[in-house]
């Protein structure tokens, strides 16, 4: 898998950015559903440059939405997805706010 394949975006929330902030540097990341702990970890530190101590991945589950509309409501589903928190070794940071 290439790197573009695996690593699909940084996930930025309110726990994300805690995690960040904290001494031990923590980045949450939607990962695709095929790949594996080593293959994330691979594409972290080619595309960042940085050094990965630990993987964690877990599959987010679906969660229900609703519509109402004047007539309708519809009822749907949000897909679930697979994330990766990466917890990063000593004296390295990723900056996800920069532009590239």
């Amino acid at each position: 898998m290439k790197i573009n394949d695996i690593l699909i975006k940084p996930v930025i929330s309110e726990k994300a950015t805690k995690l960040q902030d904290n001494k031990v540097k923590k980045y949450s990341f939607k990962v695709s559903k095929k790949a594996n702990k080593n293959q994330i970890k691979q594409a972290i530190e080619q595309f960042y440059n940085v050094k990965v101590a630990d993987v964690n991945t877990l599959i987010a589950p679906t969660k229900s939405k609703t519509k109402m509309t004047k007539t309708v409501v519809l009822r749907g589903q949000k897909p679930n997805f697979k994330k990766a928190i990466v917890t990063l070794k000593e004296n390295h940071t990723i900056d996800l706010f920069t532009e590239i």
